[in-house]
């Protein structure tokens, strides 16, 4: 089954403006089966194999004369080698759109420690100055929940939301729904472990890492603090901050800053962690279906859900606003403030039907603060509780307790 992606069309459009597109993402979030849905005439090549990427790495021009465009060139990061007479080539016929579509695991953060060129691939940074003025750049990310529940014909109830939780996001998954997840993540893991992360780390026992993995997935939510995780696995803090690195680099985790209007604070204060999806998080923890309610971590697995699906939400039709949270020297803290079009959002998340006006009693008290900072007030925009609840309602006058599957169609408006 084929689920159809809202990203799609904005491909499309902006393939038609520009010579080279570049999609990048983690592994398993569908960039190659998108791209040969949506750019059905283009040739395909992978990188993949092993014979391909020497020729386009040592022999690209070779490589550019076999594979002519309009073409899809899968894993180039394999090839950074390629990108230097890709230029040459785009000029060949530089007002002919849509020349190259490239896709791959492309670093937007720096690497942990130094490699060489061909080790650690090719940064978004290095394929925006090579090619200067000549290509665009997006991100995929996993499915979004609608397009999952639409697609699958589900509706958005308590059920599906815990088989939504516990199953991910990932296409595969929702493509063929007798895939067991558990054999997935395992299977995902391991991927990742053998052969991403070596090539990002001089890890030699792998079986630390993994117990890393699972001490971040008990703090999905909280403040960052690598002494304490270097503890916990027995490894020493600079490892930790490698490794936190390094899982950034693979899109597994997101750290999301903190709010000052300072923007040199916001460099220095503890992010909290995030992963970027609930179902490998729920994995990590060994949680089912039948045990996720029953969990005391309930309550940051549907902040750390919550959180990638704004995120996702927000990338594909806000790219330009920016997501942090927000805690004061009262403890008083906001999960999510969103910072878009000039206005500040604020917005909670409580695992429950129905929020009272109790739960709306910090953000009043931060929006007050806000809307009265100096020198700068903010503006305010949406304050509401990301909650089960079956529609929205108001709790406060400027309060409301928000139903989750309506995110999407609040951030359109």
């Amino acid at each position: 089954m084929w689920i159809e992606r809202q990203i799609g069309n904005q491909i499309s459009k902006l393939s038609k403006s520009f010579p080279v597109l570049v999609l990048t993402g983690a592994r398993q979030t569908g960039k190659t089966s998108l791209l040969r849905r949506v750019f059905p005439d283009h040739a395909y090549i992978s990188l993949d194999a092993v014979e391909a990427a020497e020729l386009a790495e040592n022999s690209p021009l070779e490589f550019l004369e076999r594979f002519p465009p309009p073409v899809v060139i899968d894993e180039v990061q394999y090839a950074p080698g390629l990108f230097r007479n890709l230029k040459i080539a785009i000029d060949r016929d530089r007002h002919r759109m849509g020349q190259f579509i490239l896709t791959g695991s492309i670093a937007r953060n720096p690497h942990p420690r130094p490699l060489s060129q061909r080790e650690r691939g090719v940064t978004v940074a290095e394929i925006s100055e090579s090619l200067a003025g000549r290509c665009v750049i997006l991100e995929l990310e996993s499915l979004l929940a609608g397009e999952i529940l639409t697609t699958r014909k589900l509706k958005p109830n308590h059920a599906n939301l815990l088989k939504l939780l516990v199953r991910g996001t990932f296409p595969e998954l929702w493509r063929d729904l007798k895939i067991p997840h558990e054999q997935f993540y395992r299977s995902y893991l391991q991927s990742y472990l053998e052969r991403d992360l070596r090539q990002l780390l001089n890890v030699s026992r792998l079986r630390d890492f993994e117990r890393f993995l699972r001490s971040c997935a008990i703090r999905a939510g909280q403040l960052l603090n690598h002494a304490e995780l270097a503890r916990d696995v027995g490894i020493a803090p600079s490892t930790a901050h490698e490794w936190i690195s390094a899982m950034q680099a693979g899109n597994i985790i997101v750290l999301l800053e903190p709010y000052f209007a300072n923007l040199g604070k916001r460099l220095v204060k503890s992010p909290k962690l995030y992963f970027t999806e609930t179902g490998l998080l729920c994995h990590l923890l060994g949680l089912t279906e039948e045990g996720l309610e029953r969990t005391p971590l309930i309550g940051s697995v549907w902040e750390n859900f919550v959180f990638a699906e704004l995120r996702r939400l927000l990338h594909l039709r806000a790219p330009q606003s920016s997501i942090f949270f927000y805690r004061d020297q009262q403890s008083r803290e906001i999960d999510f403030l969103v910072e878009a079009d000039g206005m500040v959002s604020l917005l909670e998340t409580k695992w429950t039907e129905r929020p009272d006006k109790s739960d709306a009693r910090t953000i009043e008290q931060i929006a007050a603060l806000l809307a009265e900072a100096k020198p700068h007030p903010l503006t305010l925009g949406r304050q509401a509780v990301i909650c089960r609840a079956a529609m929205d309602y108001p709790l406060t006058d400027t309060v409301e307790a928000a139903n989750w599957y309506h995110l999407a169609e609040k951030i359109a408006k």
